[in-house]
């Protein structure tokens, strides 16, 4: 564990929080059923929120960002996501996937090309690494990409992208030395008009609905070598580094739908009577209420530690893998834990889609799957624990 210390927040934080709440319930919390059912993509209030900063928080003003820190990303990231989890997954993307490992290990003038127009909300980033037969064994990867001269030819088929129907650009993560298994991994930076990029089928999901998610297929799709993002070789890498950043925000997106679950279930529980008294008076509801709450509350904290360790290691270099993996395992199952506990104390009423209730159930699963499963956060955590590479 870091020793980082829990401090308050800053006049500039609270600020951001404020104005993200207010923007979400204001712009969000109307259309937010309307979309989940459809599962449009809400490009209008992605572009806004754009506009005032949230899809590129930690990015440099000189790159279209709001410049501020790693804390301010989770703050904003939970208030979007309290009202609705399509929306954060959306803004999670593009800052911690996308725009982060740019930054980290892009080139000048692939931050002016590739990060101005996501962080200012006018174009959209998405980020690919797994693929059908590929998804926690990146060492299976199956694409390739080939040199040509100037060139890189890249061939495959990419799974569950997270706004590959309408993504602008992409990180894609390709085999360029397949025998050297995950140090044969290179990482590229791919416009999404380039010949040879196929948008593939729309995936029918089960919750983040209005989170647009899609395969890609590449055939003999020629980028300049320019775009090669860090050397070859380096793709693994830059991969893992991300996903601590995206750990992040997905413990934050977890953490909103949590929060939103909880809140609509303390108010029921205090208004809603069975034998002359409100059931939250009971203890099998009570309980639950207090085991809601802790949970929340300890997910808070380990997520502040994380983004704190995330914004020490900008000036110190340390990664802060272990910090971003407890958060997310344990944000993710609280999120299931407490929507789970929400459906069971609202009853008939809570499966029903009159409520949002059913909604947030939905939305959690999937924060204990993507950016790396719960087991795979074990698996990272009792390694770095044990000394085990």
């Amino acid at each position: 564990m870091t020793d980082l210390p829990i401090h308050p927040l800053s006049a500039e934080h609270k600020m951001l929080r404020d104005a993200a709440r207010d923007f979400a319930q204001k712009e969000i919390a109307p259309i937010a059923a309307e979309f989940d059912e459809s599962g449009e993509f809400p490009h209008a209030t992605i572009r806004k929120m754009g506009g005032l900063g949230f899809m590129g928080i930690e990015v440099p003003e000189q790159y279209g960002g709001a410049e501020m820190d790693a804390l301010a990303y989770v703050l904003a990231l939970e208030e979007i996501s309290k009202v609705d989890a399509s929306h954060g997954v959306i803004m999670s993307v593009n800052n911690s996937l996308y725009c982060h490992g740019i930054l980290q290990f892009g080139t000048e003038e692939q931050k002016k090309k590739f990060i101005t127009p996501v962080a200012s909300g006018e174009a959209i980033g998405a980020y690919s690494l797994t693929e059908p037969q590929s998804g926690s064994d990146a060492g299976e990867m199956r694409s390739r990409a080939v040199r040509d001269g100037d060139s890189y030819v890249l061939n495959g088929r990419k799974s569950w992208v997270t706004s590959g129907p309408v993504a602008d650009y992409f990180v894609v993560f390709m085999m360029t030395d397949p025998v050297k298994k995950q140090k044969g991994i290179t990482a590229f930076l791919v416009d999404g008009k380039t010949k040879g990029l196929v948008r593939g089928r729309k995936e029918p999901k089960l919750g983040i609905r209005a989170s647009a998610t899609s395969e890609l297929v590449f055939e003999d799709c020629r980028i300049p070598a320019e775009n090669r993002l860090g050397e070859e070789g380096e793709g693994f890498k830059i991969a893992m580094t991300v996903l601590d950043a995206g750990r992040i925000g997905i413990a934050a997106q977890a953490l909103g739908i949590a929060e939103a679950a909880y809140e609509a279930t303390r108010e029921y529980a205090g208004q809603r009577e069975a034998f002359g008294q409100p059931i939250g008076a009971f203890q099998g509801t009570g309980f639950k209420i207090a085991d809601m709450k802790t949970r929340i509350e300890a997910s808070r904290l380990l997520i502040y530690n994380a983004a704190l360790a995330k914004e020490n290691s900008k000036t110190t270099g340390r990664r802060y893998t272990l910090e971003a993996s407890m958060a997310k395992l344990y944000a993710s199952e609280t999120a299931m834990f407490v929507a789970h506990q929400a459906v069971q104390i609202h009853g008939g009423v809570g499966y029903s889609r009159e409520l949002p209730i059913e909604r947030y159930f939905r939305d959690a699963k999937i924060t204990e799957i993507y950016e790396g499963t719960s087991e795979i956060q074990r698996l990272v955590i009792s390694r770095s624990e044990l000394g085990i590479k």
